[in-house]
């Protein structure tokens, strides 16, 4: 009893030290006051202010933009990467997925600094080298995702198909895609996910005049962070929030739909 009692403890502690930050930050949300150390009663101006700066909604729209273009072509190329990965030999297959492990372990500045002096010397900086960059940042983490699920597929399954007449693209996508789905969707998440998170990267890569929410933030770190990031940062954990609510719902739907 007593170390059900500790490991809930623990537990707790641990769920308290996560999640404190985010709890005080949605509370500064709602503060009249913009000092963090004082309530000055219940307040929505920093929403309103909020959606009426062009600036903010600006860099809301290049990041939301950005990350959902660089995730999708992560995914793509990411998935056809693994697919290639799981039909080579052992040899083989462990040298790309070291090669693969090197950007997830490499420091994101030297990324930045590396995929800069690459686009500086025959492009200018822009948006199309922060797309290459998160790109690059991206790939990785699907492929880490996809692989598990190819790798439990049933390769017979597919094999039958083409026996019984299928094309190699129609068995791929009637047999082989469905199966590696939730690999694909965590993928995408979590592609997603770093990339709306990443300042480094973004802030070595970005042309003049161009921002993001991370670089904009980090703007504004040297005078003082306006109330209204507050409100934005609750509104990103809100979303995402909704989005990883309804991937669980529908990963336990297919769940109860194969036990049924």
């Amino acid at each position: 009893m007593v170390k059900r009692w500790i490991e809930k403890c623990y537990v707790g502690l641990v769920l308290f030290l996560l999640y404190a930050p985010i709890a005080i930050l949605i509370v500064c949300s709602f503060n009249a006051s913009k000092s963090r150390r004082v309530w000055d009663g219940f307040t929505f101006q920093w929403y309103i202010e909020l959606f009426q700066d062009e600036a903010v909604i600006g860099a809301v729209r290049t990041s939301l933009m950005l990350t959902t273009v660089a995730a999708i072509v992560a995914v793509l190329l990411g998935t056809l990467a693994s697919i290639g990965i799981t039909v080579m030999g052992q040899k083989t297959k462990q040298v790309f997925m070291t090669v693969t492990n090197v950007p997830m372990l490499n420091a994101d500045v030297v990324t930045g600094i590396a995929i800069m002096l690459l686009f500086g010397r025959f492009w200018n900086l822009g948006y199309f080298s922060m797309l290459a960059a998160h790109i690059t940042l991206g790939v990785p983490y699907v492929i880490l995702n996809v692989m598990p699920k190819l790798q439990q597929t049933n390769v017979s399954t597919y094999e039958a198909a083409l026996d019984l007449g299928a094309s190699p693209v129609y068995a791929f996508f009637k047999i082989v895609l469905p199966d590696i789905m939730p690999g694909i969707f965590s993928g995408f998440l979590l592609a997603f996910t770093i990339s709306l998170d990443d300042f480094v990267i973004t802030y070595f890569t970005k042309g003049a005049g161009m921002n993001t929410i991370s670089t904009m933030i980090y703007q504004q770190v040297r005078r003082g962070i306006n109330p209204k990031m507050y409100a934005l940062s609750t509104i990103l954990f809100l979303l995402i929030l909704i989005v990883l609510w309804i991937a669980n719902r529908i990963s336990a739907r297919q769940v109860q739909g194969t036990r049924g």
